[in-house]
């Protein structure tokens, strides 16, 4: 009888271990993991086609300026542009404005306008509003062209 326990005990043994040693499942996701972006500049981003390219939108309220970068899909490294300009048709209170963002050379980088990543335009009630409306009319980036991209200033685009 001892034999037969002994033996009863050994079937049992790999048993047990297996149970004990077994991890249980990885709980499952409660939702997908939310894709972000974070401007460098802590602007305003703005989608251009399916997150091929950004434009960071930001303003410099003392000067009455809007800085403008071309970003990445990621908005993490400076794409350059051939363009020279391009127009953004803003909703300001009501009303329509209008604001040409012209081309910026940077020596310290090599840009140069018709290469670059920076454009700026400027006008009185930047100063002074904080948001708008607008869209973007046509842009250029390496052989690409964007039309009519609607955003909000300083909400941006983005849907995600």
């Amino acid at each position: 009888m001892p034999a037969l326990k002994l033996t009863g005990l050994l079937l049992l043994l790999p048993l047990a271990l297996a149970v004990s040693c077994s991890k249980p499942p990885p709980a499952p996701a409660t939702s997908p993991a939310k894709h972000e972006h974070h401007p460098p500049h802590g602007g305003t981003p703005v989608v251009l086609g399916e997150e091929v390219y950004h434009l960071e939108i930001v303003r410099v309220a003392s000067e009455g300026k809007l800085q403008a970068y071309v970003l990445d899909g990621e908005l993490e490294n400076f794409v350059r542009s051939a363009a020279t300009s391009f127009q953004v048709d803003a909703i300001v209170d009501g009303q329509p404005q209008v604001l040409r963002f012209d081309a910026v050379a940077n020596p310290a980088t090599g840009e140069t306008v018709g290469d670059t990543s920076l454009f700026e335009a400027r006008a009185g009630w930047v100063k002074s509003t904080k948001t708008f409306d607008g869209i973007l009319k046509s842009l250029t980036i390496r052989g690409t062209t964007f039309t009519d991209v609607e955003f909000n200033f300083p909400l941006g685009n983005d849907k995600d």
